[in-house]
Formats: C-alpha cells, sequence, structure tokens
C-alpha cells in the first residue's frame, strides 16, 4: 500500500499554503485599500468597525441637522433686529403724539403709522426658514398669528404650537434652540406683551389721549426690553451652534481617522508582504525542482 507524504513534502506543502495566504492577503489589501474587508479578516474587530460606522454616520445627520438651525437662528435673530427697530420707531412716534400742542391729525398720522407697525410685526412673526414658520413652536406649518387693523384687537390669538424646537449637540446633549411667537410678540405678561403695547399706544393716538399715550409710552418701553432679551436669547443660541458645529468638525475627523485605523490598510506593508511572499514562492518551486525525484518503489511497503 501507499504510504502517507514523507515530512519533507508536508513541510513543503504547507510552507507554500501559507505563503499563498500572505499572497492572497496582500493583493487583497492592495486592489481594496482595506486591511478589513470581510468578517473573516478580523472577526475580533468587526462590531468596533461596524460601531465606528455608524458614529460617523449619526455625527454627519446631527452636522446636517446643525445647518438646518444655524439657518433659522440666524433668520430669528435677523427677525428680532428688525422688531426693536419697529419698536423704538413707536416710542419715536409716541413721544411726538405726547405732546400737548400736537394737533389731532398729527395723533392721527402717528396712530397711522403706529398701526403699520403692528402690521410689520405681525408679518417679523410669520417669519419662515426653509418652508417653516420659525416661531410656530411645533405647528411649524401654520401662520402664527393673522391681522386685521378695524378689529377691536386686531392681532388674532396665537395659533402656533407650544413647542420650543431643540437640537442634539455632538457630545450628545440637547439644547433650545428656538422660542414661539406668544414668548416673544405676545407674552402672557402684559408689560411684555409687544402687540398689546402697540395697540395701546395706536388707540390713545387716535383718541388724542395724551394721559393714555404717556402711559402706553412706559408700556413700549417695558415692552423693548422684553424684546432685547429675546434678541439676546437668539445671539446665544448663534454661538452654541457655532460651537457645536466646530465640534462635530473636529469629532468626524477623528471618527474617520479611527475607522482609518481599525480598517484600512498600510499599502507600503502590503506591497513589500506581497514582493516578499512572491520571493519566497519562488525560491520554494525552485529548491523543490531541484529535490531527485522519487519512483513509485519509494512508496511501496
Amino acid at each position: 500500500m501507499l504510504r502517507s507524504l514523507d515530512s519533507s513534502t508536508q513541510a513543503f506543502l504547507s510552507s507554500m499554503d501559507q505563503i499563498s495566504r500572505r499572497l492572497d492577503r496582500a493583493q487583497r489589501e492592495i486592489s481594496t485599500g482595506l486591511k478589513v474587508s470581510n468578517i473573516a479578516d478580523s472577526p475580533d474587530q468587526v462590531s468596533t468597525i461596524l460601531q465606528s460606522r455608524a458614529d460617523i454616520e449619526s455625527n454627519t445627520q446631527i452636522q446636517a441637522n446643525l445647518g438646518l438651525v444655524k439657518s433659522e437662528t440666524d433668520a430669528g435673530e435677523q427677525t428680532l433686529q428688525s422688531a426693536v427697530g419697529l419698536l423704538e420707531r413707536a416710542r419715536v412716534l409716541g413721544a411726538q403724539g405726547a405732546i400737548g400742542t400736537a394737533p389731532p391729525d398729527a395723533q392721527q398720522s402717528l396712530a397711522s403709522e403706529i398701526g403699520s407697525i403692528m402690521e410689520q410685526m405681525a408679518g417679523l412673526a410669520q417669519t419662515t426658514s426653509d418652508g417653516r414658520y420659525i416661531f410656530s413652536g411645533n405647528s411649524d406649518h401654520t401662520a402664527p398669528y393673522t391681522i386685521d387693523l378695524t378689529a377691536a384687537n386686531p392681532v388674532s390669538a396665537y395659533a402656533g404650537g407650544p413647542g420650543e424646537r431643540q437640537i442634539q449637540h455632538p457630545n450628545g446633549s440637547l439644547f433650545q434652540v428656538s422660542r414661539t411667537a406668544q414668548e416673544i410678540f405676545d407674552s402672557t405678561t402684559p408689560e411684555n406683551n409687544v402687540f398689546q403695547s402697540l395697540n395701546s399706544l395706536r388707540t390713545a393716538l387716535m383718541n388724542g389721549d395724551t394721559a393714555g399715550i404717556n402711559t402706553s409710552m412706559a408700556t413700549v418701553g417695558t415692552a423693548l426690553t422684553h424684546l432685547n432679551s429675546q434678541l439676546s436669547f437668539y445671539g446665544t443660541v448663534q454661538n452654541k451652534v457655532a460651537e457645536a458645529t466646530d465640534f462635530a468638525s473636529k469629532r468626524d475627523l477623528q471618527l474617520k481617522s479611527h475607522l482609518s485605523y481599525l480598517r484600512d490598510a498600510d499599502l507600503t506593508s502590503a506591497i513589500v508582504e506581497l514582493t516578499q511572499a512572491q520571493a519566497q514562492q519562488s525560491a520554494a518551486l525552485q529548491v523543490r525542482a531541484k529535490t531527485p525525484p522519487r519512483s513509485l518503489f519509494d512508496f511501496l511497503g
């Protein structure tokens, strides 16, 4: 009967198998650029690589969300700047109307301009960004107010939602990025209510009520302080969004660098490995070719 392969042949075949595996691995790394391209390459690192990829995708989504929020907060800040300017203009008009010698027709003209300011203020409350009303809370497809200067209460009830939008920071925390029009323009605290203060001043001017004008002027001043605090809020949010965006950008580089460390091949090392394996394979075949051939009788018992 034939005996099993002799030890030298077994050693040769084992060596050739190892060299072949090294060649395959080096060629695969060079062609794909990856040292881990399937589970068999490194079973113990697969879960870590998958988690790293998930972290990158999550961070990318957060960056996209921050980009949208930046547009909204920039729009909100600009809107509040305009609103502060309108209320400051109303104070000037009120001061003109408070002068006891102001003729009735002048006061009516001032009242008309205050009405125009109310309309502009209601328009600012309807500011949109990317097709959504940024001051309407969680009902961002509904305009927060309508206005009709012929009505006793010119500005409608707030039609938006109660929600205040939050955004995720790349570090996992949440921070508030918006306030509702009701908080900003239509506060339940009477002295902070922008619409009520303007309408009171408008009504007093229309009626030539000097005492009422002076009282309304004080209310307008308080509402102006309130608006400035809302402007400050949006300025702070802008800074937070900028910081979060910078954080996300730096984190993106870190995450991608970590994934590259886990997954990407060292092409220089792979090329060296390929060259060495090819040389060893060639040398082994040459040595084997010089081994004296054996006949069938060598294997017969």
